[in-house]
């Protein structure tokens, strides 16, 4: 008979520790932990169990505290981005109320295709106290609960019943979270009798492993047939999308692109795949993108689509394109590179690039073609240094962005997030170095902003220490969530916060209008309810939060200030007003599909309605 193997007797919560603290990843030849510790809130449903294993992990796994729930997980999210996916972080909640709180912030991760792993508290499975305390109960599905709501926003679920299913759970868990093509959250539920019950674990389920990124090579056929469609090629371009980032192709995607000549714009997860004065770069494409990027993409006959999604503002609804434009996916993601009838080229970016290059050697762009983009962008870069020039019409966020970007170190990071900022940090932001920028929009979350600049700073103080983290806020999202400017001044995790105060959500209000509405709800002058109209002192409010702050009243102020900022060693919070009617990016814009009322009373919601309908004979109907 064989000999039994050694075992170990663990409690579940000290087992999924224990593996976790020996889960190591190899990024550039050096190995280091691929969990980054975690973001922990305790409530019963995890402070006794999980707490204890935790406690005795603190050097291998550190324990982040958070002040909501919502934003550990996009400290989370932000995390894992600046390690492009290769380093997740792990959060832990209560049951009840703690673990839906982190509902939006796995919503979050899913659009954006990151890891983040859930470990959450669950209902007692025995049921002997039920119903206890945050417990919702379902008369005719006792088995049925808060937890459940994550299987619509988690790349894999799983709820531990057995402390043996942890052997089998954690790496499925993890190489989900590892999988560039399904990359995403995981979550676990941890029921609270479960977490504290024993098993005799065999002690090489935690043996030091050693991680790294599958790269999976192109199908030589799909190769092929993308190569034909590009050597007929008189209009091609290339869509660099954060995708490219996360394999780590920058290079292959410039070397490409100068081999070819064939112009590159960027999606808005791509934002920084080029470096802005790189004479391929074209611009950021969609909605919220550039004339130049826009005008070259309608007249485009082969389009190859590098790690992207093709969402709706990077293909303005899919009226971006000429209808006879053939789409090449390249992706590790089927499901991506195959939208829109697509030719698909099913694989890691960097291996594909290399792929495509080496069997186009003789292959170059129309001369005539790079030279007319190369124009376009010309022509852009020109509005943006009007747009973003200090003394340009009121105060606005194209100003406070222009100032940022001229004083800012080129190896700072730069995170935005939901509202007007985005779309004006897309439009205006000129990329200074590779990886630089963080623009949330795959699920455009407010609160994500200063969260998510906490958990960039965690990451970015772990490799580049010097350098900032700036964030750009607009008063709405402040006021959604702002905590975690505490969280950044007690865990010494410094970062320059830029909030932007517009006076309420001026950027839905502008959509109000656009679409012939009144103005109703948005900005706090417009909110029939709101019967005082009180202004909120940011400063103090960040001051009582232990960052530094000041109030500057124009742009003309933000050099002094952004040097003070610069020079402090704790957050640094800079608040300005910026007009909510005017100094918005006027240009750049592709159509975007909205819904507007087909009936109605008021002929300027009907001109409007009629005016965004007449666009939509511009739409790919998806081949």
């Amino acid at each position: 008979m064989g000999q039994m193997a050694e075992t170990v007797t663990l409690t579940t919560a000290q087992a999924i520790v224990r593996y976790l603290a020996n889960q190591w990843i190899e990024i550039d030849g050096v190995e280091t932990r691929i969990c980054g510790g975690g973001f922990g809130i305790f409530g019963h449903g995890n402070v006794t169990c999980l707490g204890e294993a935790l406690y005795n992990h603190q050097a291998d796994l550190p324990l982040y505290r958070g002040q909501n729930e919502q934003g550990m997980g996009f400290a989370a999210a932000a995390y894992a981005k600046a390690y492009l996916r290769r380093r997740f972080m792990f959060c832990t909640a209560s049951a009840g109320p703690g673990t839906a709180n982190l509902l939006t912030s796995a919503a979050l991760a899913h659009a954006n295709r990151l890891p983040m792993l859930l470990l959450c508290g669950d209902a007692f499975l025995t049921r002997l106290p039920d119903p206890v305390l945050q417990q919702l109960e379902h008369f005719g599905n006792p088995t049925f609960g808060v937890n459940d709501a994550f299987k619509a926003v988690s790349r894999f679920w799983d709820r531990i019943t057995h402390p043996a299913q942890v052997i089998q759970s954690l790496p499925a868990a993890l190489a989900t979270m590892l999988d560039p093509a399904d990359c995403g959250p995981a979550f676990i539920g941890l029921p609270q009798d479960v977490q504290g019950w024993t098993y005799d674990y065999p002690v090489s389920f935690f043996d030091k492993r050693v991680h790294r990124i599958r790269r999976q090579t192109p199908d030589h056929d799909e190769v092929a047939d993308a190569v034909a469609l590009l050597k007929n090629a008189k209009r091609p371009m290339i869509i660099a999308g954060g995708g490219v980032q996360y394999s780590g192709a920058v290079a292959e995607l410039t070397a490409f692109a100068e081999a070819t000549g064939i112009p590159v714009v960027e999606t808005i997860a791509g934002r920084a795949n080029l470096v802005h004065d790189h004479p391929l770069n074209i611009g950021p494409i969609g909605v919220t993108g550039s004339d130049s990027a826009n005008t070259i993409a309608q007249e485009a006959d082969v389009i190859v689509a590098v790690g992207t999604r093709l969402q709706d503002f990077t293909t303005g609804s899919w009226t971006a394109f000429a209808h006879d434009a053939k789409l090449i996916g390249l992706n590790a993601a089927r499901h991506d590179a195959a939208k829109h009838m697509s030719a698909t080229v099913v694989g890691d970016a960097k291996l594909g690039l290399g792929a495509l290059q080496a069997a186009l050697v003789s292959y170059r762009a129309p001369a005539d073609w790079t030279a007319r983009a190369q124009a376009q962008r010309a022509t852009w870069n020109d509005y943006v240094a009007e747009n973003t020039r200090v003394g340009n019409g009121p105060a606005s966020y194209a100003q406070a962005i222009g100032e940022v970007n001229r004083l800012c170190h080129p190896r700072d990071r730069i995170v935005a997030a939901a509202g007007g900022l985005p779309a004006e940090v897309t439009a205006n932001w000129k990329t200074l170095d590779i990886g630089t920028v963080d623009v949330e929009f795959g699920f455009s979350c407010m609160g994500y902003e200063i969260a998510g600049g906490w958990g960039a700073r965690i990451a970015q103080s772990q490799t580049e220490p010097e350098r900032d983290t700036i964030v750009f806020t607009g008063d709405g999202s402040y006021l959604l969530m702002n905590s975690d400017i505490y969280s950044s001044v007690l865990t010494e995790k410094k970062m320059i916060v830029m909030v932007l105060d517009n006076g309420g959500f001026a950027v839905i209000n502008k959509l109000q209008n656009n679409t012939g509405n009144e103005s109703f709800n948005n900005l706090i002058a417009d909110t029939p309810t709101a019967t005082a109209q009180v202004g909120v002192d940011f400063e103090a409010h960040a001051r009582s939060m232990g960052a530094a702050a000041e109030t500057v009243s124009s742009p003309a102020e933000l050099e002094a200030a952004f040097g003070r900022a610069q020079a402090s060693d704790k957050t640094y919070v800079i608040v300005m007003k910026v007009d909510p009617y005017e100094g918005w990016t006027t240009q750049g814009h592709a159509w975007w599909e909205v819904g507007t009322p087909h009936v109605t009373t008021s002929d300027k919601v009907r001109d409007a309605h009629v005016d965004q309908e007449s666009s939509r004979h511009k739409q790919r109907n998806g081949v």
